[in-house]
C-alpha cells in the first residue's frame, strides 16, 4: 500500500512539472512572438491589407454562422473555453493524438498572427496568452472581424472578401444565407470541404453549419427544410 501511494505521489509530482514546463515553454514562446512584433502591430497589418473587411460589411447569417460553428460560447469566455478543451482532451486521449484542440475563435486569431498549425502543446500554450492578451485589449466584435478577415476558405483564398469574390462573384455584404453558409463551414478542413471540388462534403458540413445555428437559436428548424 506504502508503495502504490509513493508511486501516486510521484506520478503527480512528475505530472506537475511536465505542465510546468509546458506553461512555461508556452509563455516564453508567446513573450518572444510578441516581443518580435507587437499584437497592436499585426493588427494594422490585418488592417492595412486591401482585402480587408470591416465588420459592418459582413452579413449577419455569416458572422452568427462562424460563432455557433466555431466556438459558440464566444461571447461568453474570456478567451479559453474550459468546456470545449476537455472535450478536446478526451477525444485526444481517445485517439492517442492531438486530433481536437478545443480552441476558440481567440485563440485561432492568435494562431493565425503568429505561428503555424502544428500541434505542439507549447504552441497551444502560446497561443492561448496571445489570446488572452487580445481579449484584454480589444472587443470581442473586433477579434471577430480579425478573425473572419484572416481564416483560409480553401482554393487560396484568405479572408472572407476573397472568399465571397472567388466563389461567388459578390461582396462579402451581398452573400445569400445559402452562400454564407457554405463559406462558414470551410474553414474546419478548406480542403476536404471544397465546393469546387467536393460539392457533396461541402454540402454536408454546410448543413452541419445550419444545425449549429438552429441550436444556437439563430435560425429556426425549418431553416433546411
Amino acid at each position: 500500500m506504502k508503495f502504490v501511494k509513493k508511486l501516486i505521489i510521484t506520478l503527480v509530482l512528475l505530472a506537475l512539472i511536465a505542465v510546468s514546463v509546458i506553461l512555461y515553454l508556452g509563455y516564453d514562446m508567446y513573450k518572444k512572438v510578441t516581443t518580435q512584433t507587437s499584437i497592436a502591430d499585426k493588427v494594422a497589418q490585418i488592417e492595412s491589407s486591401a482585402n480587408y473587411i470591416p465588420i459592418e460589411e459582413i452579413p449577419d447569417s455569416f458572422k452568427k454562422a462562424i460563432v455557433a460553428t466555431e466556438d459558440h460560447r464566444f461571447y461568453d469566455h474570456n478567451g479559453f473555453d474550459m468546456i470545449a478543451f476537455c472535450r478536446a482532451m478526451v477525444t485526444n486521449v481517445k485517439d492517442g493524438e492531438l486530433s481536437e484542440g478545443g480552441s476558440t475563435i481567440s485563440q485561432q486569431l492568435g494562431r493565425n498572427m503568429y505561428f503555424t498549425q502544428e500541434k505542439l502543446f507549447t504552441r497551444k500554450i502560446a497561443e492561448l496568452f496571445v489570446s488572452f492578451e487580445l481579449e484584454d485589449t480589444y472587443s470581442k466584435d473586433k477579434i471577430l472581424e480579425y478573425y473572419i478577415n484572416t481564416i483560409y476558405y480553401g482554393n487560396g483564398y484568405t479572408g472572407i472578401k476573397k472568399a465571397s469574390q472567388g466563389y461567388f462573384n459578390k461582396t462579402p455584404a451581398e452573400l445569400t444565407l445559402y452562400e454564407a453558409t457554405l463559406l462558414a463551414g470551410l474553414p474546419n478542413a478548406p480542403s476536404a470541404y471544397s465546393p469546387t471540388k467536393h460539392i457533396e462534403l461541402a454540402h454536408k458540413r454546410q448543413n452541419q453549419v445550419l444545425n449549429s445555428m438552429v441550436r444556437e437559436g439563430y435560425l429556426s428548424e425549418d431553416v433546411n427544410k
